[in-house]
Parts: structure tokens; C-alpha cells; sequence
């Protein structure tokens, strides 16, 4: 687990920035965290830490063997399989704003928005999707939110074009 300062809050969720060098309207990301929280996990707390392009990329390297940075880190709780809980605690997030940022200029969209991409994208992870794996039932599942919420196009089917 990501260690925070912060514990999670009345409805289950915690949410840390990390990093002051990208700018983004925190207060929206936290509504989007607190709807996505209502919508789909709110049995079970989770984290979110936004930080820089080092600290994700020494976790990636860290967690995952991979030395390079990326944008969204997902660490389930309990056993390290997701959809499990560990005392309630589904599990954390570790978003880079700087690779938010890169994306979000390339895609043409605000910095706020591809956060909330990031979040949505790494919650299903924590609640056990794995797009590698379950031959498009996440990328279907995250489709019909990512409308539902109005963001421009997902992860999965950014990578699909």
C-alpha cells in the first residue's frame, strides 16, 4: 500500500497530491473520486496519490520490474490480487501528473480530465478488471462510465487506434 498522510474520509477514500508542479482543479478530480467511489467501490476504501514522473517511475520499477515511468499505477490491497480487501481496503492508486499532463496535450483534452481517465481506469483494476486478460469486458465496462461521466476517450481505447 501507498502510505498517506491522509486517511481515508467519511465516504472511503483518500486523496494526496503529491507534486506542485502541474496544475489541475483538484476540487473537480475529488467530486470525480467521490462519484466514482458512490458508483462503484462504496463498500470498501481506496486511495488515490497524485505525484511526480520519478516517484511512479521508481514504484513501476519498484512493483513491476519496469524502469520507465507510466501514468497509472494500481496496488490492490490484502493478498496483491485485486478485488480483495484487506480490512475494508481495496487498495490504492499512484497517478503521475506530468505523464497526465503529456497525455492530455496530445489527446487535446484538460489536465482535470485525463486524472479522472486515470482514476476510473485504475479503480477498475483495483475491483479486479484486467483489460490484458478479459477479452474487452473492461474496456466495454469503462466505456459505458467514461459516457456516462462525459470524458474523452479511456486508456484502453486510446491504445486500440
Amino acid at each position: 500500500m501507498i502510505k498517506t498522510d491522509e486517511r481515508p474520509e467519511v465516504e472511503g477514500w483518500s486523496y494526496q497530491n503529491r507534486q506542485w508542479k502541474i496544475r489541475f482543479d483538484e476540487d473537480s478530480v475529488r467530486g470525480f473520486i467521490s462519484l466514482a467511489w458512490k458508483d462503484l467501490a462504496s463498500e470498501w476504501d481506496f486511495g488515490v496519490v497524485i505525484s511526480n514522473d520519478r516517484a511512479v517511475r521508481d514504484a513501476n520499477r519498484r512493483y513491476r520490474d519496469v524502469a520507465r515511468a507510466t501514468d497509472v499505477l494500481s496496488f490492490p490491497a490484502g493478498d496483491g490480487m485485486p478485488y480483495t480487501r484487506w480490512d475494508g481496503y481495496i487498495g490504492d492508486l499512484l497517478i503521475s501528473a506530468g505523464r497526465a499532463a503529456r497525455q492530455a496535450s496530445q489527446y487535446q483534452h484538460s489536465v482535470t480530465d485525463e486524472i479522472k481517465i486515470l482514476v476510473l481506469h485504475g479503480l477498475l483494476h483495483l475491483l479486479g478488471f484486467d483489460h490484458e486478460l478479459d477479452g474487452g469486458e473492461m474496456r466495454q465496462f469503462e466505456t459505458v462510465l467514461r459516457r456516462k461521466y462525459g470524458l474523452p476517450a479511456g486508456l484502453i481505447e486510446r491504445e486500440s487506434h
